[in-house]
């Protein structure tokens, strides 16, 4: 697949370096070592350029993605849901109980695995670029890159919402739960609320009560390990059914926490001959993916 980068008129009659024209169009560092090393290099106007030479408005910029090697091993068997889809990115739907990739723990039968399948099938890489990660019993969304030269600019900027059940009945309305968060102990996985730890910041509004529980839509703004499931804890109200931080799974056999919204920004520009064609400079659009609620937290008020 090629990528087409039209030098616009603003470059002016002297044009202008086609390595601070690649800067502008958003090319990373590590892409573009490996376009020049690996992927065949550059070219303007059909004919080969170098990063120290220029490039002139009416020209047209445009490279080969690098091939890609590597991977998990493919797993037909795990059904992936694709919630969205462009040339950029992926919006994959976990359900609960699925690691996200292999791990010592999980070596495989992880999503990573079940998306490699489906890429493989459809004649792309198997390559998984997770931009973020849930735990493996959190339900929801993962924001993940298609290619090289997506995954740097997806990470830039990513709000997500998440939906909670906190144990005990708080106040309905808006609220906010400031406090650093470092490791617990000895602990591996286990994380508290420590003045030793990172500043760690949650926003959280309060949407509905009901039998000793509470449903929180959660912004983390900062992104700290277990950060909604350790700052409900601190506070008294940890998450039903998440046994780590003192929940109860009496009603609900994991933690109920699914991430319910991501919004993210892609480049604009269009698929045509063979390739993906920017806007120049180029411009970055937002994409709103949402997810329902899942079963087992929607019976928690039922």
């Amino acid at each position: 697949m090629r990528l087409y980068f039209p030098v616009p008129a603003s470059a002016g009659p002297e044009g202008v370096l086609l390595r601070s024209f690649l800067r502008e169009c958003r090319l990373s560092t590590d892409l573009l070592r490996a376009v020049k090393f690996h992927g065949g290099g550059f070219e303007a106007g059909g004919r080969p350029v170098l990063a120290n030479q220029r490039v002139w408005p009416g020209q047209t910029v445009s490279f080969a993605l690098p091939g890609e090697e590597g991977g998990c091993e493919p797993d037909p068997s795990i059904p992936v849901r694709v919630a969205y889809q462009d040339f950029f990115a992926a919006v994959l739907d976990k359900p609960a109980g699925l690691a996200v990739h292999p791990t010592l723990n999980y070596p495989g039968g992880t999503l990573a695995n079940g998306y490699a399948a489906l890429r493989r099938a459809e004649g792309r890489s198997p390559v998984f670029r997770p931009v973020n990660r849930i735990d493996k019993d959190t339900s929801g969304l993962i924001l993940t890159a298609q290619n090289a030269y997506a995954a740097p600019l997806l990470a830039q900027h990513v709000e997500k919402v998440y939906y909670a059940v906190a144990e005990g009945e708080l106040p309905l309305g808006p609220g906010v739960i400031d406090a650093p968060i470092g490791r617990r102990g000895d602990s591996i996985i286990g994380r508290c609320v420590t003045p030793e730890g990172k500043p760690s910041r949650t926003e959280y509004t309060i949407l509905k009560v009901g039998g000793g529980l509470s449903l929180a839509a959660c912004v983390p703004v900062t992104g700290r390990t277990h950060q909604i499931r350790v700052h409900f804890a601190s506070i008294g109200c940890p998450l039903a059914g998440d046994d780590l931080y003192g929940g109860h799974r009496d009603r609900i056999g994991r933690q109920a926490l699914h991430c319910a919204r991501q919004r993210f920004w892609v480049p604009a520009g269009r698929l045509a001959a063979g390739g993906f064609w920017f806007e120049t400079p180029v411009r970055l659009v937002p994409v709103t993916v949402e997810s329902p609620l899942p079963a087992d937290i929607i019976a928690l008020f039922s």
